[in-house]
């Protein structure tokens, strides 16, 4: 993929993150009021990192969603800004799916559509084509910033574009493939799916491995920049764990904290390999 060709889909992807974040804007004056009561309803609380403690010692905050919600779409919409500006005139076959990876957090708009739905009285099918859209980006973004670290570690891809119709195809399968109850929702307003502990597990993997190959990366191009972007990318996973998932005050800060600064240590060590080359 050219230079020319990739920055386009930069513009492309900040253009869609802008209209994500209008619409979640626009419906939020519908849909907020509705967030306590459907609280109070949800099947159960929401799963990982520290979610025990949650669970134990304090009660979900219908607040807690709706801002992740959109501090997710806003993360989208600033770090795909930062890095088109950053990237425009440097290659690197990494920071396309580093890209793909914030854009991904667009998709978390779909979080707010079991109170839409109430307000605006759609049908049902609503929650389940959320729930996949949800899902699908998701596993997008996790599968884009894997891709990130093969490539680091010196794998060559024959083309950029192939890659990304792997990427996108497998998370389309999972999304429409996974059962998805569409009434029934947690304390994050995720809608409840299959497999959960499954892909929970497949999840930490992919993370252990995207750290450990952009560390591998760091000894076969002999640039220890890669270890940083190794230890940026297992901060910026774990922040977004913690983000997406809260349901209380606990977790949203420290996560979003990770998140900004992980992006940050992939983003700037990336652009100090490629920016002589």
């Amino acid at each position: 993929m050219t230079l020319s060709s990739r920055n386009t889909v930069f513009k492309i992807g900040i253009v869609f993150s802008l209209a994500i974040l209008v619409f979640l804007l626009i419906a939020s004056y519908t849909a907020l009021p509705f967030y306590p009561e459907l609280l109070r309803t949800a099947t159960g609380r929401s799963s990982g990192f520290l979610a025990a403690a949650n669970i134990r010692f304090l009660a979900p905050v219908p607040l807690v969603p709706y801002i992740t919600t959109i501090g997710a779409v806003f993360y989208s919409l600033i770090t795909m800004v930062f890095i088109f500006y950053y990237f425009e005139k440097t290659q690197s076959p990494e920071i396309l799916f580093v890209a793909f990876f914030a854009l991904s957090f667009s998709f978390e708009a779909a979080r707010i559509m079991p109170p839409l739905r109430i307000a605006l009285e759609l049908p049902g099918v609503s929650l389940s084509l959320a729930q996949r859209f949800l899902l699908f980006g998701r596993y997008f973004g996790i599968f884009s910033i894997f891709t990130a670290s093969v490539c680091a570690a010196g794998l060559e891809l024959q083309s950029q574009r192939s890659a990304i119709l792997i990427i996108t195809l497998s998370a389309l399968v999972i999304a429409v493939g996974i059962p998805v109850d569409g009434f029934s929702w947690d304390s994050s307003f995720s809608m409840i799916s299959g497999y959960g502990t499954m892909f929970a597990l497949v999840e930490a993997v992919l993370t252990l491995i995207t750290a450990i190959s952009f560390v591998v990366s760091a000894q076969t191009r002999s640039s220890r920049e890669y270890l940083f972007i190794g230890g940026g990318t297992f901060i910026a996973l774990l922040g977004r764990g913690l983000f997406l998932r809260a349901d209380t005050w606990l977790t949203p800060f420290p996560g979003l904290v990770c998140l900004v600064l992980g992006t940050l240590f992939i983003c700037g060590k990336l652009r100090q390999v490629y920016l002589w080359l």
